[in-house]
């Protein structure tokens, strides 16, 4: 039993919940494209306003995902001024180590996804590894580091395009989310201990929890953000998460993971140890609550209270001076 994305259901699978989310879900879906369609055949362009990030937070329409994200993270922007760049970038190099790294990592890619496997046709499997390799040779400051092959796999289930998945990823990491992915992974550590001061300002009695125990971060969240959240969330809910992050930015995975914790405060607050704490991390990513995409969305906006840019840039400043000197 097969998903709409090529992933294989579970045996333990609650078909009779999810056919009753999805009717449900399936009635706003409908509402949401009628809405989209009308706004795209106005312009057939899209402009940044009120209007859009009101749009994008509702959740765009599978068939125009592509179009918004591309447009939205400036990845379109740059495929038109570089036409024939991504073809080049598979036939000019050859560096064996970054190809075999690359390949080690293909087999691992959702092995659970249909898509990927090769007596599937077309085998997305070959065009991830040109993507990577492609992307690799792009930006050899990052190259490539474990967490990207699930990130090209998600664009290219979406996109359908090896192209366009290959400027979607120029826009992750190159503007959207700084540092994440260089060898030192600055900004993801720097990252994850925003998250921890930001836990500590909304939420901290889970605070509390972690500084008893002596948990760092990076032993709960760091997947959460190096996957964006693939693997740790439903398919449906990871897509939605993404629509924002292409339009608004890296806020949003704060928005997410501040939601998940104070929505599970108290589970959180009875671990007894470290492995406890662990343990609650990961039951909170599953269940009804990050089930239900459509309300989880709406909370992820209301739940953390206000997130300001300008204190997510004060607290990047103050965590990266810490990390850069080495205290984590």
């Amino acid at each position: 039993l097969i998903d709409p994305y090529g992933f294989e259901r579970s045996e333990d699978f609650d078909f009779e919940s999810y056919e009753e989310l999805m009717s449900e879900y399936l009635i706003i879906c409908t509402r949401r494209s009628i809405k989209w369609s009308r706004l795209l055949k106005d312009t057939g362009k899209v402009q940044r306003n009120v209007k859009l990030k009101r749009y994008v937070r509702k959740g765009i329409p599978n068939e125009h995902r592509t179009f918004i994200w591309m447009t939205a993270s400036g990845a379109q922007e740059q495929l038109e001024k570089n036409p024939g760049y991504y073809q080049s970038m598979l036939v000019t190099h050859n560096d064996f180590k970054l190809v075999e790294t690359i390949r080690t990592d293909l087999n691992r890619t959702f092995p659970d996804n249909v898509l990927f496997r090769k007596s599937s046709d077309p085998c997305l499997q070959k065009s991830l590894f040109n993507v990577l390799l492609a992307y690799g040779y792009h930006n050899p400051s990052v190259g490539y580091c474990q967490g990207m092959n699930f990130i090209v796999g998600y664009l290219l289930i979406i996109t359908k395009d090896e192209e366009k998945s290959f400027w979607l990823m120029d826009a992750l990491i190159g503007r959207i989310l700084p540092d994440y992915y260089s060898p030192a992974m600055l900004g993801l550590k720097t990252d994850q201990e925003v998250l921890g001061e930001l836990v500590k300002l909304k939420i901290p009695r889970v605070w509390q929890v972690m500084v008893k125990h002596n948990v760092m971060w990076t032993l709960v969240v760091s997947r959460w953000f190096i996957c964006l959240y693939i693997d740790i969330l439903p398919v449906e809910t990871v897509l939605r998460i993404w629509d924002c992050l292409f339009y608004e930015g890296s806020k949003i995975l704060f928005r997410v993971a501040l939601t998940l914790i104070h929505h599970n405060q108290a589970l959180i607050e009875q671990a007894k140890s470290l492995p406890d704490v662990c343990q609650a991390f990961k039951e909170i990513a599953q269940g009804p609550f990050v089930e239900d995409c459509h309300h989880f969305m709406q909370k992820i906006f209301t739940e953390p209270g206000s997130l300001s840019m300008t204190t997510l840039i004060k607290l990047r400043a103050t965590c990266r001076g810490r990390v850069g000197e080495g205290e984590f």
